[in-house]
C-alpha cells in the first residue's frame, strides 16, 4: 500500500481533463447557451446490476456543476439496500469520470457501491475483512466500479493517474475502487 497525507490534486483532475477533453451533446434543455465557446464539459456514464437503473449525465459545464445533476447522480449511488441517500463528493465524481475518459471505453460503469448507510457498511464488514469501518462510502466519498472491456488493472492506472485519491484493485472480485480521500493505492 502506498499512502500519502496529500489530499485531492486539483491539477491532477484538470490535468486528466484537460487530456481527455469530451465532446458530448447535453441531455437538458438550456445546454446550448452553456456550450458557447466550446468550455470544458464533465459526463459520468453508468449502470447498476442491482436497481437496473442507467445514467448517463452531464454534470459539469465551463467550470459549474449542474446542482440538477448532482443530485441525480446521488440519487443513483444511493444505497439500494437501504434507499438512503448522501450527497456525493464532487470530487470523486470528477475522478471516476476523468479515470473513464482515460480508458478511451464508451461502456458505462456498472456501480456495485457508491453510498452506503452505517447498517449496509457494517453488515458487509461483517462478512468481509476487506470493508473498513469507516469507509468513505459512508461518507459519499466512494464508488467500486467495474467495466466488462478492461482489465481492474487498466482501471485502476487511470485512476491513479488522475493523483486524486485512493485507488483499491480488486482482481479477484473484478472491480476498482476509487475515493476522493487522501492518495493512497492497495490490492484488494
Amino acid at each position: 500500500m502506498t499512502n500519502s497525507s496529500s489530499g485531492i490534486s486539483r491539477r491532477g483532475l484538470l490535468t486528466a481533463f484537460a487530456a481527455t477533453a469530451i465532446s458530448a451533446a447535453p441531455t437538458f434543455s438550456n445546454a446550448a447557451g452553456f456550450l458557447r465557446g466550446a468550455g470544458d464539459i464533465r459526463r459520468l456514464r453508468m449502470y447498476s446490476g442491482r436497481t437496473g437503473e442507467k445514467i448517463d449525465m452531464i454534470y459539469w459545464i465551463e467550470g459549474e456543476y449542474i446542482p440538477e445533476a448532482m443530485n441525480q447522480i446521488t440519487h443513483f449511488m444511493r444505497d439500494w439496500r437501504t434507499g438512503t441517500t448522501m450527497q456525493i463528493d464532487n470530487r470523486t465524481v470528477d475522478i471516476m469520470a476523468a479515470a473513464h475518459n482515460l480508458l478511451d471505453v464508451s461502456e458505462p460503469y456498472m456501480l456495485l457501491s457508491g453510498y452506503r448507510s452505517p447498517q449496509t457498511n457494517a453488515m458487509l464488514r461483517s462478512r468481509s475483512s476487506g470493508v473498513a469501518r469507516n469507509s468513505l462510502h459512508m461518507r459519499g466519498q466512494a464508488a467500486d466500479l467495474r467495466l466488462a472491456s478492461r482489465s481492474t488493472s487498466q482501471m485502476a492506472r487511470a485512476a491513479q493517474s488522475c493523483n486524486a485519491g485512493g485507488v483499491g484493485r480488486y482482481a479477484g472480485s473484478n472491480f476498482v475502487h476509487m475515493d476522493c480521500g487522501p492518495i493512497r493505492t492497495w490490492n484488494g
